[in-house]
C-alpha cells in the first residue's frame, strides 16, 4: 500500500487498538473490531477463538494493564496491502507478564479500517 492516507489510517487504527488494550476498554475496542471479526489464540494448550462479543466479554472482564501499573511497550511492526480494502498488520506488546505478536488483518468497509481478524502468541517475561 503506496497510499500514505491510508497508512495514516490504519496507523491511527493501531493506535486505539492498543489504547483500548492497556485501558481493557471493551467498548473502544468493540469499534476497532468488525462485529464479525475472530480473535484467535494460537499459544499450545491455551487455543481460543472467540466471536467479537465473546471477545469483549473478555476484555470487559479484565483488570486494565494500566491499572495493574504495567509499562506500556507497544509497536507496529509491519504494515502490508495490494488491496484497497485489506491489510495486514503485525504489532509486538507487551503487558500482563507477557510479550504478545499480533498478526491482525484488517476490512474497510464504509469507508473505514476495522479488525477482521486477530492471530496471537504470547510467551512469558
Amino acid at each position: 500500500m503506496s497510499n500514505a492516507k491510508e497508512i495514516s489510517l490504519i496507523t491511527e487504527l493501531m493506535n486505539q487498538y492498543f489504547d483500548c488494550l492497556y485501558e481493557a476498554d471493551h467498548i473502544g475496542m468493540a469499534n476497532v473490531f468488525h462485529k464479525e471479526a475472530r480473535y484467535i489464540n494460537t499459544v499450545n494448550g491455551e487455543y481460543v477463538n472467540c466471536s467479537t462479543q465473546e471477545y469483549m466479554a473478555i476484555l470487559e472482564q479484565r483488570t486494565p494493564p494500566r491499572e495493574r501499573g504495567d509499562a506500556r511497550h507497544d509497536e507496529i511492526l509491519s504494515i502490508e496491502s495490494e488491496s484497497d480494502n485489506m491489510a495486514f498488520v503485525k504489532v509486538r506488546l507487551t503487558m500482563m507478564g507477557r510479550e504478545y505478536l499480533d498478526y491482525l488483518t484488517l476490512y474497510k468497509d464504509d469507508n473505514r479500517w476495522q479488525i477482521i481478524c486477530k492471530v496471537f502468541s504470547f510467551k512469558a517475561l
